[in-house]
């Protein structure tokens, strides 16, 4: 079983609920918990909603309160914190059966005359069309990558390893020339497999992870049409908690973006699994190929339930 790629312009239409509220689409396919990247894209939309034309998004701050739930209706919620003349800021709630699972600040500048200057890109990086594009994916991330909206090319290819950093993205769904939408659209690709790059090196096994807060500055304007080079990797690992930060590179080199994000990486615990699949080992769901997760997760969701109904 083969999923179709999601449409990110579907994501981000919304349906007004009242002033500054809007109420945001969550697929029912896919894993039993919502991308992170998924929802502070949509909060980042919805604040993009409230700014006038001009100001820019330069920089999202955002916490992961309680997992998202898939086919359960979200409600954006924005609260207009300032409105100057450089800078405007917002703050969003996601919500979800009346409990947030997400917050989120937005602040957002008015290009202005400056310096420009970034730090060199990385030296030796292959070029995009010199990354094999994984048609047949036999690692885990598979099934992700085959319904993502972006187009993802590891540069590294680890077989059926966890390792997708630095890897090249670009969106799948051509999006027109609105700087809010590529900004929302690098806020989606953002989240993509971070919290196992703040992994410490020589990291094994695959612990219980999950994003915690995740912070986006965006340096200069993005075109998610075009290929970046999204490279991800560890700062700090103690107390069950990660640090990774991030960077976005143009295929001519050009910082665009920088990411922090810290992780939760308990050595205990895992995913939500259904009923079908909760009593596989770790090591089988890691070396299962993703046809096989999928087809599995599908005749799991459709086992019966205790009262013999289907699910």
């Amino acid at each position: 079983m083969s999923e179709s790629p999601r449409s990110l312009l579907s994501l981000l239409d919304f349906h007004p609920m009242g002033e500054d509220r809007w109420a945001a689409p969550t697929p029912a396919e896919g894993p039993p918990r919502l991308f992170g990247g998924q929802v502070a894209a949509q909060s980042l939309r919805a604040a993009c909603l409230t700014v006038p034309p001009g100001p820019r998004p330069h920089s999202l701050h955002g916490y992961f309160i309680r997992p998202g739930r898939p086919d359960t209706p979200l409600e954006l919620v924005v609260e207009r914190m300032r409105d100057g003349r450089s800078f405007t800021t917002r703050h969003v709630t996601a919500v979800q059966e009346d409990q947030a699972i997400f917050e989120l600040t937005a602040s957002f500048h008015t290009d202005e005359e400056g310096m420009d200057w970034h730090e060199p890109w990385p030296e030796a990086t292959p070029s995009p069309d010199a990354v094999l594009d994984p048609h047949q994916d036999d690692s885990p991330f598979g099934g992700f990558r085959a319904s993502n909206p972006f187009v993802i090319r590891p540069i590294r290819q680890q077989g059926t390893g966890f390792a997708m950093h630095p890897c090249w993205v670009r969106i799948r769904e051509p999006i027109g020339p609105d700087p809010s939408l590529h900004a929302c659209a690098l806020a989606y690709v953002s989240d993509l497999a971070v919290v196992q790059a703040a992994r410490a090196p020589g990291s094994t096994g695959m612990p219980f992870g999950a994003s915690l807060d995740h912070a986006v500055w965006f340096h200069r304007p993005v075109d998610v049409n075009q290929w970046l080079l999204f490279s991800a990797g560890p700062v700090s690992n103690y107390g069950a908690r990660g640090l990774a930060r991030g960077t976005f590179h143009t295929a001519d080199g050009i910082l665009v973006a920088s990411i922090a994000q810290e992780a939760l990486l308990r050595t205990t615990g895992r995913f939500p699994m259904p009923p079908g699949m909760a009593e596989l080992k770790e090591e089988d769901l890691a070396a299962m190929k993703p046809e096989e997760m999928a087809s599995l997760w599908e005749r799991a969701n459709r086992a019966p339930g205790a009262d013999g109904t289907p699910k």
